[in-house]
């Protein structure tokens, strides 16, 4: 079998992007393939596979899998990329369309010179807090700077759902913070019923964050678009982020906007190559 595929990044979230217009592989067969295609060895290498399809309930989808094969509902860098395919390799002419992705329609504004994408604004969506809905068993409606133990150790997290689950932990210095082995001790916690991406989030000033995040399915990736508009949105109900923030990750910035009305949308910018 020959596929046809596309390297792309966002922020150094790199992912395998194939046109499922053009491309077809059997379903029961694209986890296999995404294993493989992920492989940094010996694949093409990336955070996992997105597969840019029809869809009848918007322009686009994004059908999503993390390295390890398995689905997942929502990458605001993904997401960024797959507008960026549609728009410059000419599946669409518009520069404002819609992408559904884990069965939420997004909504993307795309800044376009001399007919290519330079930069993408993507309405996220309004964040979900509940903590049923995230979900995270808790004994309160939204854990929100509530206590978990992990290994024996107590941390502090808060919990957002951008279409995906994610557990924001303040830290004083995220260089030095064992993202790695708190992260995935974190997802094999039994209140995460779908795991959770663990976000790690240092406070520059109330309008500038460093943040990493361990994610489901792939571990630590140089940025997390969906993690960044968690861990801003996190940050703006503690009371210690103002509404437009940039946001510092291994792989480069990205710009998180929300005005912290609990029905408004989350609004992510950044650049996809």
């Amino acid at each position: 079998m020959k596929i046809r595929f596309t390297k792309m990044q966002g922020c150094g979230n790199d992912y395998v992007y194939v046109n499922g217009f053009t491309e077809h592989i059997p379903q029961e067969k694209k986890p296999e393939f995404v294993r493989f295609a992920s492989d940094r060895h010996f694949g093409v290498g990336g955070d996992g596979v997105i597969f840019i399809n029809p869809s009848d309930e918007a322009d686009f989808e994004m059908e999503m899998y993390n390295a390890d094969g398995t689905r997942a509902e929502m990458c605001g860098n993904g997401i960024r990329c797959v507008a960026k395919y549609a728009h410059d390799k000419g599946l669409t002419d518009r520069a404002r369309f819609s992408i559904i992705s884990g069965g939420k329609v997004k909504y993307m504004d795309l800044t376009v010179e001399n007919g290519v994408t330079k930069a993408i604004r993507v309405d996220m969506g309004e964040p979900i807090l509940t903590a049923a809905e995230v979900p995270v068993v808790s004994k309160n409606r939204q854990s929100i700077d509530e206590e978990i133990t992990v290994e024996n150790q107590t941390y502090r997290m808060t919990c957002v759902s951008m279409g995906n689950p994610h557990a924001v932990r303040l830290v004083e210095n995220v260089a030095t913070d064992l993202v790695c082995s708190v992260g995935s001790a974190f997802q094999k916690m039994p209140v995460f019923e779908h795991q959770v991406n663990a976000g790690f989030m240092q406070v520059v000033s109330s309008r500038e964050i460093n943040l990493r995040v361990y994610e489901r399915g792939a571990g630590e990736t140089l940025a997390c678009g969906s993690g960044a508009c968690a861990a801003v949105t996190s940050g703006i109900r503690r009371g210690f982020l103002g509404n437009d923030v940039l946001v510092h990750m291994r792989g480069g910035d990205i710009r998180v906007r929300w005005s912290g009305e609990s029905e408004a949308s989350v609004y992510l910018s950044g650049p996809a190559v």
